[in-house]
């Protein structure tokens, strides 16, 4: 089973807001995952990232591979190098 990271999108209509979350890579964008790791608003200015990097960093040791986005997201609020 492939586990990612990645960003699961709710908010409305042109207000997006997003969990990272850490899924199976088969489910769908909106569907199940298996921890959620925090959030991420876009709308905000600065851009809003609130991550708990004790749990990214433990995932990322047990092979979940972040997408291109979350790993740019988790460099900027400091959960990986």
């Amino acid at each position: 089973m492939a586990v990612k990271i990645r960003l699961k999108r709710l908010g409305a209509k042109k207000s997006p807001f997003y969990r990272v979350v850490v899924a199976d890579s088969r489910s769908p964008r909106d569907g199940r995952f298996i921890e959620g790791l925090g959030s991420y608003n876009p709308q905000a200015d600065p851009p809003e990232i609130k991550i708990d990097a004790e749990k990214a960093k433990k995932w990322i040791a047990n092979g979940a591979q972040p997408t291109e986005t979350v790993r740019s997201i988790l460099k900027k609020s400091g959960a990986i190098d």
